[in-house]
């Protein structure tokens, strides 16, 4: 609702400032026309990135325009405030729910296809994963921290996460992260690599995680673990 608050904000602000262009000179605004036009533009990208990271790419901007104006034109409108919360959560309800039907569909198909590769394991939880390079002895536990290099991406290769490029591995405590991220760290020690090959219910599920990760995506990891920092005694027994 929060999203859904945000984004109407920003789009009636959005209309004002048309509005206000509409019906007063620049010179009674004492606003240049540039810094006007350049004003509107700014709020059109805010609303135009809301939009997007709410996921709202194929609503109709014709049907949006029409509604503001309506509103400050104070005309009849087909639909109240009231009754418009509910259509747009109804709207998204729906919308997630397909999205997740599909990504579930296309995950499975690749992780049936993917466990055919001679170098690709597969866990009883249903992680697939591949073994790069084993490492040293030294593997995490479920109360140690690690320090990694990772990259993360859809299955259609887009990358959602990476830390590939930083002059210095980012640190994790393994049992903080997704389920399928640390059955698979577990695999490897240090100086080792694995591609880990997630089910979307060992990642994040039903859920939307950010503007990329759709509900029950299926993820692919590409990890580096650089070093293992092992739980002290204290904090171990915190855990168990």
């Amino acid at each position: 609702m929060k999203t859904l608050k945000s984004i109407a904000i920003v789009a009636i602000a959005s209309v004002m400032i048309t509005s206000c262009g509409e019906k007063k000179s620049a010179d009674s605004l004492k606003v240049s026309k540039e810094l006007t036009d350049s004003a509107s533009y700014a709020v059109g990208v805010s609303f135009g990135m809301m939009l997007k990271n709410a996921n709202f790419n194929d609503l109709n901007f014709t049907e949006i325009n029409k509604a503001m104006k309506d509103v400050l034109s104070e005309n009849e409108l087909k639909i109240d405030d009231m009754t418009a919360n509910v259509v747009i959560q109804r709207y998204m309800t729906i919308r997630q729910e397909a999205i997740g039907e599909a990504n579930k569909a296309k995950g499975v198909e690749f992780l049936e296809q993917n466990k055919q590769n001679d170098s690709v394991q597969v866990a009883e939880s249903g992680l697939q994963y591949k073994i790069i390079i084993p490492g040293s002895d030294i593997k995490p536990e479920g109360e140690d921290t690690v320090s990694v290099f990772y990259r993360g991406t859809l299955i259609d290769g887009t990358e959602f996460d990476s830390s590939m490029g930083n002059s210095e591995p980012v640190k994790f405590p393994v049992n903080a992260v997704i389920p399928g991220w640390s059955e698979g760290i577990k695999l490897i020690g240090e100086g080792g690599k694995i591609r880990l090959y997630i089910p979307s219910e060992l990642a994040y599920g039903a859920q939307q995680a950010g503007p990329v990760i759709s509900p029950n995506s299926t993820l692919i990891f590409d990890v580096d673990l650089v070093k293992v920092s092992k739980a002290t005694t204290k904090e171990a027994s915190k855990t168990n």
